[in-house]
């Protein structure tokens, strides 16, 4: 059993994890909202720690990531539970766990992902699948692996982070993609159990830090569509991240405990243009043939990244320049 970080024992025996906002207080025998951080005598348990859900190598634009090293295969490591119970989540079987022992799970040794980043030469490798944060330290060990390797670690997350534990992760992650899953905190509470804010100082936190960060907004139709809401939310990310944030805007479909109907392809054709108005680099997710996904010169228009589905072809760019005028593009090529 290997004990967590980020806790304390309070008084009458009960542990108080700060790894997330929730900020649980745990009783003997029982989990925290994650599912998979559990008091067992006196000590806080990290159940997730080498056991992984998945085991893949993906496409990196997958995550998705669509400015960090395009083209590339990444090795994608996901666990069990999570730091949200959003009732739309497309992965609830392995992030909406109540016992970790009742799960199927791979063990994943360190010898053996090296040996599968060595045998494919891979340069990249992702915390993904289900919430990164709550195997935090089965995450923190694997990414000073790969650093030693010279991989890049890449967390695909919610955000829901306390500030100790996300600086102290700095150290390792050279990239995140941030699930931004509304722009109130009536829709976080309602549909996630958690609030807006500690994503925000996370977001705000990391590309303070100068790591890539691209962000992800599912549009749900009538729970976070409405045109007010999505402007705020786009003057924010420009105000505060600038011109060049990345942004997918990406295609809801039913899944888990919600049954409204997929989000129109229109609905998300009409965002991305509000997005554009201040943000150079707005793409659209899960509209198949509807949109395309290629990456222009917000300066010339000149075409960069050529991507089909996940046929991608880096074909306009010098370095992080566009070929055509200089422009310097944002993001790890």
């Amino acid at each position: 059993m290997n004990e967590a970080l980020y806790y304390r024992v309070s008084g009458n025996n009960i542990i108080e994890c700060y790894l997330c906002p929730h900020n649980c207080r745990i009783r003997e025998g029982k989990r925290g909202i994650c599912g998979v951080r559990h008091h067992i005598k006196g000590k806080l348990i990290a159940e997730t720690f080498g056991r992984a859900s998945s085991v893949a190598i993906d496409p990196v634009e997958k995550k998705p990531l669509y400015h960090f090293y395009p083209s590339k295969q990444i090795l994608s490591i996901g666990s069990f539970g999570c730091t949200m119970h959003c009732s739309n989540c497309q992965n609830s079987s392995i992030s909406q766990c109540k016992d970790i022992s009742q799960k199927k799970s791979t063990k994943a040794e360190p010898e053996d992902l090296e040996r599968m980043i060595v045998e494919n030469d891979l340069g990249l490798a992702a915390f993904t699948y289900n919430e990164p944060t709550v195997f935090y330290e089965f995450m923190t060990g694997l990414a000073k692996l790969f650093k030693s390797l010279n991989v890049k670690s890449v967390m695909v997350t919610n955000g829901y982070i306390n500030k100790k534990p996300l600086l102290d992760l700095l150290q390792y992650i050279d990239a995140f993609n941030v699930d931004l899953k509304s722009f109130t905190d009536e829709f976080y509470r309602r549909i996630t159990g958690a609030e807006l804010k500690p994503v925000l100082d996370a977001m705000e936190i990391i590309k303070k830090a100068s790591k890539h960060l691209e962000i992800t907004f599912l549009v749900i139709p009538g729970l976070n569509d409405q045109r007010d809401q999505f402007i705020n939310m786009i003057k924010y990310l420009a105000h505060n991240f600038g011109r060049t944030q990345v942004l997918h805007i990406s295609r809801y479909f039913p899944n888990y405990k919600m049954n409204i109907p997929p989000t129109p392809p229109e609905k998300i054709s009409e965002f991305v243009a509000i997005a554009r108005e201040n943000l150079d680099f707005v793409y659209a997710g899960n509209t198949g043939d509807y949109m395309d996904s290629n990456t222009y010169c917000p300066k010339c228009g000149h075409l960069l990244i050529v991507r089909n589905y996940y046929s991608v072809r880096v074909r306009g760019l010098r370095g992080n320049n566009c070929e055509s005028c200089g422009n310097t593009i944002e993001g790890k090529f």
